[in-house]
């Protein structure tokens, strides 16, 4: 029946007895396929996650700087991964870091959520916000 219409018989499920199988097109159901593949790729969201570093000694005109741009990337609809690194003897004040970084995510006037909350790391503390 498919040498007559000049068509292909493509096995759709080979497990079970008898297989199933259906007459069709093989070059046109696998250019379908890939459109709809290529389309659901384009309707994907594409988020990053910027990253932006402070330090425990760092100015109030750089932590501006640093908050203008999360306000940016959120807008955007990035996601933001906050770090605050500790060298040195600023080990020792671990608690002033969080307050740190506590001060910079509330200051930021893009609304957003905290997506990881602060959390230590080897370097210092790191956290990651999100847009709303």
């Amino acid at each position: 029946m498919a040498r007559e219409k000049e068509l292909d018989l493509v096995e759709i499920v080979p497990n079970v007895r008898p297989p199933i199988v259906k007459i069709m097109d093989f070059g046109k159901y696998q250019y379908q396929k890939a459109k709809e593949a290529q389309q659901q790729k384009a309707k994907q969201k594409k988020t990053e996650i910027k990253g932006l570093r402070l330090g425990l000694r760092t100015d109030d005109h750089d932590i501006e700087v640093r908050r203008k741009q999360a306000e940016k990337f959120l807008s955007q609809g990035h996601k933001v991964k906050l770090e605050i690194r500790l060298k040195g003897r600023e080990k020792a004040h671990q608690p002033l870091a969080i307050e740190v970084l506590k001060n910079f995510v509330s200051s930021i006037a893009t609304p957003n959520k905290v997506e990881q909350e602060i959390k230590r790391f080897p370097g210092g503390f790191n956290t990651v916000i999100a847009p709303n």
